[in-house]
């Protein structure tokens, strides 16, 4: 059950005022220090961006300078400087460069076009999952506890239902205001008889949601007793209240066409034997007693090795009556001609 909350995503547009452009010009000025001693600090920083239609030269605050650090920025990077927060993000070095050495491992991205300052849609896909973590294990704080308690190895936090109703109604709000576009996933559930009463519950409680993903159950059972109960039968061993409001889709079973065209995929190139209809019609055979994995498998023992390959009828018949790995020795105990 852990696994339903990641599947739903959240895609969020924000449209952000930045400076984005190549960096021309980084200087940091210095000053004395206010404190005194013969130290001194740096009081801005003057950077200078170039785009393909001009360029413009910016004064910056020092802690806009360290973050500059962090990134490693350096004249002939493009960057980009969000006007509101003052984050910096590097994008990489400007293609100009990209002759400059002959082999390296950096990143080069063109000169961005239009004005240096530009206001720009910014789209981030997280999932439920995601905020859910994200808000039971906060971080920050500049107290010594806090410094402490970053630097101990993260315990697990436990996602609370009261945690997750806090952001469902906050995430609703964002999708209601357009500001997030919800994007609802898929969780694809085999063999759903195996479930107990006690999921089917939490299922059925959980798919209540807005923000619920698209559930698939998969199952190959008729009228079976459900899990966790002594006599209560249901079809597909799923109870009846949430079986009423799923669709149920029947599959068929494979033609034996359809088993022919299946079981020749994975033949590349395709087989040279002179026995080609007897082979067909006898691995057909086995896809219908067996599965279609053992008949894929089957293949995989006398194909694998081989790129081009003479199967006999006796090769097929020894290979279905022992699937083994297939290795190169399989290659000569089969007769194929490598």
């Amino acid at each position: 059950m852990a696994h339903l909350p990641p599947f739903p995503g959240l895609r969020i547009k924000e449209t952000k005022e930045v400076y984005e452009g190549e960096v021309t010009e980084l200087t940091p000025c210095e000053t004395e220090n206010p404190m005194g001693g013969y130290g001194k600090t740096i009081s801005h920083v003057i950077i200078g961006l170039k785009t393909a239609k001009g360029t413009k030269q910016l004064k910056l605050d020092p802690s806009i300078f360290e973050s500059l650090q962090k990134e490693r920025v350096e004249a002939g990077d493009v960057i980009y400087i969000e006007a509101n927060s003052g984050a910096v993000k590097r994008q990489g070095r400007c293609d100009t460069y990209a002759t400059e050495f002959d082999l390296e491992a950096e990143e080069y991205v063109p000169l961005p076009k239009g004005d240096v300052h530009k206001k720009k849609e910014i789209i981030q896909d997280v999932t439920l999952h995601d905020l859910d973590v994200a808000n039971a294990r906060p971080q920050g704080g500049q107290d010594i506890l806090s410094m402490m308690g970053q630097l101990m190895k993260p315990k697990k936090t436990e996602i609370t239902d009261k945690l997750r109703g806090e952001i469902n109604k906050v995430v609703n709000k964002y999708i209601d205001q357009g500001v997030a576009e919800l994007v609802p996933g898929v969780l694809f559930v085999d063999e759903v008889h195996m479930l107990d009463i006690e999921c089917f519950t939490y299922l059925h409680r959980a798919l209540e949601s807005s923000i619920a993903p698209i559930v698939i159950f998969a199952s190959n059972r008729g009228n079976c007793v459900i899990r966790g109960t002594e006599d209560i039968t249901s079809p597909h061993g799923i109870p009846l209240d949430l079986l009423d409001r799923v669709m149920i889709i029947r599959t068929m079973l494979y033609t034996p066409q359809e088993m022919k065209q299946v079981s020749s995929l994975p033949l590349h190139p395709p087989c040279k034997s002179p026995h080609l209809s007897e082979i067909w019609a006898l691995l057909t055979g086995h896809f219908l007693e067996c599965h279609r994995t053992s008949a894929l498998w089957v293949l995989a023992v006398l194909c694998s090795t081989a790129s081009f390959f003479l199967v006999r009828i006796m090769d097929l018949m020894t290979a279905i009556r022992n699937p083994t790995n297939p290795t190169k020795k399989d290659a000569v105990k089969y007769d194929l001609v490598v």
